[in-house]
């Protein structure tokens, strides 16, 4: 497999390669590309950021392949265009997947070593694991991830690490992750057209969490709540181990959506007021402030009142965060979780949105940035939003899994900036694409869409 790198160098110095991991968030609202590297000290910084508007995406899944593709490579360009020095070459990706096909099961698992002498090693564990991803599914399924509850050493119950304990018998409960096969065929396809190859596909609510949470709340008992465009994603932490997992499909998207209808008013100017003036506690808005939206082809401007707009708000996200709690509820968890609710994703960012979450749930809630475990940032805008949780978090989880193993890191150097063309050598119809003119015409093919659709 090909690596991703930065290539740096000059007249005086020798050009070098310096290890890079990418992550490539795939949502509704906005594809984005993460290029992250580990400095002199260990630490992981981000080195460049792209993103693009997603228009082929509908509640976490793929709904239009070609689309998906276009917003892909203008990702995966504008990243590659805004290293400051040095050469990016983006060759292999780690992948975000979400959607309400995502299901999960429990199943144990049980491997009998083939001697009593010795110890437990990696490679029993590793067989173990295996194991699990040859179960059975159901027609059109198939096992996205295997995450070990505990491990069961000759009936000994309640072993997180059986690495060097002597045994025959090893069992484990594991928390199976599952999808569509489809969705995640059409996922891989989207990529790989794309020019890139997949390292790996992370559930987007696992990659999340490695930004925002602290081992200290893993360990205490804690839900993550990803509030993206189209789903809202859950993950419950207890003792370090992922327990439960789920997808919401609902998110940001069907707040806009209710706005729209409710106050009769074009999707992006919805958009627009929620982002702006939106608050998800109707109580927190006075009855006399005023949005003016503009009219549509001359016609007199809309005046809205922001307590209304917030109701609106409040109901939906009533909704979506009573869903949450149901889920927290079938856990089994709900009185083991002394680290509360974090909460991130795009949709994290309404005012009052933790208050109204405490008032619902009753746990203590707070907004979690995904800087949390980088180095220093502020070369890039905006990057300690939590809209970018998901990206970073895929990052930071492709350097845990390289160190341990798992597959290949990419390498980069730095110099003077260039933009790297391998996109356009791989031979695929994009590379017409990927010129200057190339990204103004998708661009404004978009926004030709956008006005159809807005005038239909």
């Amino acid at each position: 497999m090909d690596k991703s790198y930065v290539e740096n160098g000059s007249e005086n110095k020798p050009t070098r390669k310096v290890n890079v991991m990418i992550g490539l968030d795939i949502g509704t609202t906005k594809i984005a590309c993460f290029v992250g590297v580990k400095n002199d000290h260990g630490k992981i910084e981000i080195i460049s950021m792209g993103k693009s508007e997603s228009h082929g995406v509908m509640r976490g899944v793929v709904s239009n392949i070609e689309r998906t593709i276009q917003s892909i490579v203008l990702a995966v360009q504008s990243a590659q265009e805004r290293v400051l020095s040095g050469n990016l070459v983006i060759n292999n990706v780690n992948v975000g997947i979400a959607g309400q096909h995502i299901k999960s099961l429990q199943h144990r698992g049980i491997y009998t070593r083939n001697t009593d002498k010795g110890e437990i090693s990696q490679r029993d564990v590793d067989a173990l694991i295996d194991d699990m991803y040859r179960l059975v599914m159901k027609p059109g399924e198939e096992i996205i991830s295997v995450f070990p509850q505990e491990y069961i050493v000759d009936n000994e119950q309640g072993i997180k690490d059986p690495i060097g304990m002597a045994g025959v018998r090893l069992e484990a409960n594991f928390h199976i992750l599952t999808g569509h096969v489809s969705n995640v065929t059409n996922i891989k396809t989207c990529v790989e057209r794309s020019g890139l190859s997949i390292n790996e596909i992370i559930l987007e609510p696992i990659a999340s969490a490695e930004a925002v949470l602290s081992q200290e709340e893993k360990e205490a008992g804690v839900v993550l709540v990803d509030i993206g465009g189209g789903t809202t994603d859950v993950a419950i932490f207890y003792e370090g181990i992922i327990r439960h997992t789920a997808v919401i499909p609902f998110g940001g998207n069907a707040i806009t959506e209710d706005i729209k209808s409710g106050c009769k008013i074009l999707q992006r100017n919805a958009e627009a007021v929620k982002v702006k003036f939106g608050s998800a506690l109707a109580s927190e808005s006075k009855e006399n402030e005023l949005v003016c939206i503009p009219g549509l082809r001359g016609r007199e401007p809309k005046e809205i009142r922001l307590s209304t707009l917030a109701g609106i708000i409040q109901a939906r996200m009533e909704e979506i965060i009573e869903m949450v709690f149901v889920e927290i509820q079938n856990s089994g968890y709900e009185d083991k979780l002394i680290g509360g609710i974090v909460v991130t994703g795009g949709g994290s960012q309404l005012k009052h949105l933790p208050q109204l979450i405490e008032y619902v749930t009753g746990l203590d809630t707070r907004i979690g940035y995904p800087t949390e475990h980088l180095a220093n940032t502020n070369q890039i805008e905006d990057i300690k939003s939590p809209m970018y949780a998901t990206g970073i978090g895929l990052v930071l989880k492709a350097f845990e899994n390289h160190e341990r193993g798992g597959y290949q890191e990419s390498t980069s150097p730095i110099s003077e900036v260039r933009t790297h063309t391998d996109v356009r050598k791989r031979g695929n119809f994009f590379s017409k694409l990927i010129s200057k003119e190339g990204l103004k015409k998708m661009e404004d093919f978009f926004l030709k869409e956008d006005e159809n659709n807005d005038n239909k």
